[in-house]
Parts: structure tokens; sequence; C-alpha cells
């Protein structure tokens, strides 16, 4: 069985490059724009892994992380977001909520090689 990845962007063309790519390398991908939608998800159709944006427009990538986590204490997380940290602060705070982070300009076959290493 195809593993389910979801990925939760309130930028469309993220979501379409990446359902898209990931795809056709085999993934099951729910793709949604919101924190609500990827609850809904979690609920009914739990995922194998998520990646997700930090900057949502009705939440926060990282709140959402805290509540999964309570369902889904081993699922791993990638933050794929825009908003670039000082490397301490990915040591310190990030790197102990998420699996790992990536920035957005990582390119997809990074982005794709970093899951199958999580979903291992």
């Amino acid at each position: 069985m195809n593993k389910h990845l979801l990925l939760v962007d309130d930028e469309i063309a993220i979501r379409e490059l990446l359902t898209q790519y990931l795809g056709r390398a085999g993934y099951r991908v729910t793709a949604v724009g919101t924190a609500q939608e990827a609850e809904r998800v979690i609920a009914e159709d739990p995922p194998d892994l998520v990646m997700t944006d930090l900057q949502l427009e009705e939440s926060d990538g990282l709140m959402m992380i805290e509540k999964m986590k309570q369902t889904l204490p081993t699922t791993p997380v990638i933050l794929l977001t825009g908003v670039l940290f000082d490397p301490e602060v990915i040591e310190g705070t990030i790197s102990k909520k998420v699996s790992s982070y990536l920035p957005k300009t990582t390119p997809l076959v990074k982005i794709k090689a970093e899951i199958q290493r999580l979903l291992k």
C-alpha cells in the first residue's frame, strides 16, 4: 500500500506541485489548505507523514503540529516553510517539535529524499 502523506499549505501552487510530484513518486497525497482540514484528515484517514507550512491563513503550523501529536505522537512531521530560521532556533526549538525542517526553496528531489528517510 502507498504511504499516505498529508500536505498542509495555504498556497495552492505549492500544494499542486508537491501533490503531482509526490504522487508520481508513488505516494498517496492528501493536500489541504487549513489546519481545520488537516485535523479532519488526521481523524478520518491518519497519514504516515505530515508536511506543513509554518504560516497558515487561519492558524499556525506549530500549533497544528502540537495538536496532531496528541493523536499521532510518532508520525513524522516535515516543516516546509518560507520562513528562514537561525540554525540555533532550529536546533533549540524547531527540532523538538518536528522531524525535519526544510526551506520552501529545497529542490523537489531533496524533499522526496527526506520523506523516504523519515518513512523507512
